[in-house]
């Protein structure tokens, strides 16, 4: 097996919750050395619990392990003269700064960037806040359920007739931290020939906004909002949840002939109709369609109507829980849950031909690192 392509860089994270944590995982998982370091009363999220988690002597929340493992933490006071120094000469000698204060809230210690780039101008150092470094809103805190809304993700989520609704889980942190990682490796390719580090400014409202992705464009080039469809898709149909006998599974009717397989599975001439017969024709008739679909496949069970579905070549899958999902076949086959010393966690999807990730330690207890970093 060849290394892991970012082994023997030093990272460090000034960042707590989940953004900068999970770029930090990442990196981690990819063979970079991570020290998370943390004041003395730890990352928020230790105690965001139950359900918590006991690792030695210390119980930290499961929130808190589902994005630091892989690292090694130092728990320090930046007002303390002493500890401020061990962390700037820990920074000397590292690839990579990854931070979420608030804009200028370093300033006063000597870790903005400017002034550490003037001391390691190879450093990489990538500040990740809720509105970017610029702009009227700079200064102000942000957070994933703000960035939503405020992006128009839940806009377009939920029923029509209902509430605008979020993610179920942090979407935004999660991408902002998988943008910080191509942003760090851009860097790293980027100082390969010139030396010189970066400075990587992430907004979280940046990283939402551009998560709109096609409903975005829908606006841009109609001039018009697009409206909450609940399960529909705003240019495809059928591509939703329908009804069976004794629940629902999603349908992913994705092309023409895709929607003519699964016609037949009713003895159904559905796509010999002009009305039906090609996807603009079937979104102009949404609702005309979906209601004969749905008279239709209530009269199945969900795991008939999938086993039809895959007979017949039709995209179609059930609504699972996550008990569901972790004793599902191939989430098992792919080994997506993973045990580190005892601890729970979910494998990385990255998969390589000739290289093993890095899961080689649980997240770490609060400054179990403090004697090998701070001398």
């Amino acid at each position: 097996m060849a290394e892991l392509p970012l082994k023997g860089l030093r990272v460090i994270e000034l960042a707590r919750i989940l953004a900068g944590p999970w770029a930090g995982q990442t990196l981690a998982d990819l063979g970079a050395e991570v020290i998370k370091v943390e004041s003395r009363m730890g990352d928020d999220t230790r105690t965001w619990g139950p359900p918590f988690v006991k690792t030695g002597d210390e119980t930290n929340a499961a929130y808190y392990h589902s994005c630091n493992r892989g690292k090694q933490s130092v728990s320090l006071d930046f007002k303390d003269d002493a500890d401020l120094q061990k962390l700037k000469d820990l920074i000397a000698t590292s690839d990579i700064l990854i931070e979420n204060f608030k804009v200028g809230g370093l300033d006063k210690y000597g870790l903005d960037y400017n002034t550490l780039h003037n001391d390691c101008p190879s450093l990489i150092y990538c500040s990740i806040t809720g509105f970017g470094q610029t702009g009227p809103y700079a200064k102000r805190a942000g957070y994933d359920f703000l960035m939503q809304g405020m992006s128009g993700l839940m806009s377009i989520t939920g029923e029509p007739e209902g509430q605008p609704q979020k993610v179920g889980v942090a979407v935004t942190d999660i991408f902002t931290g998988l943008y910080a990682v191509i942003a760090v490796q851009a860097a790293l390719r980027s100082r390969d020939t010139t030396g010189i580090g970066q400075h990587i400014d992430l907004s979280l409202l940046d990283v939402a906004t551009a998560t709109t992705a096609n409903q975005a464009m829908n606006y841009l080039t109609t001039g018009i909002s697009p409206n909450r469809k609940g399960n529909n898709h705003p240019n495809i149909v059928p591509y939703c949840a329908v009804s069976t006998k004794d629940g629902h599974i999603i349908l992913a009717v994705g092309n023409d002939n895709q929607f003519e397989n699964f016609s037949k599975i009713f003895d159904a001439d559905w796509y010999q109709k002009d009305k039906f017969s090609t996807n603009p024709a079937r979104l102009k008739n949404r609702d005309e369609l979906l209601n004969l679909i749905e008279k239709n496949t209530r009269n199945f069970s969900s795991l008939t109507l999938l086993s039809e579905c895959e007979k017949f070549g039709v995209p179609a899958g059930p609504i699972n829980t996550l008990e569901e999902v972790f004793n599902d076949p191939q989430i098992l086959h792919r080994g997506m849950k993973i045990d580190l010393h005892g601890v729970p966690s979910v494998k990385n999807p990255i998969t390589f031909s000739d290289m093993e990730m890095s899961y080689d330690k649980p997240s770490p207890n609060l400054g179990d690192s403090n004697k090998k970093f701070l001398k």
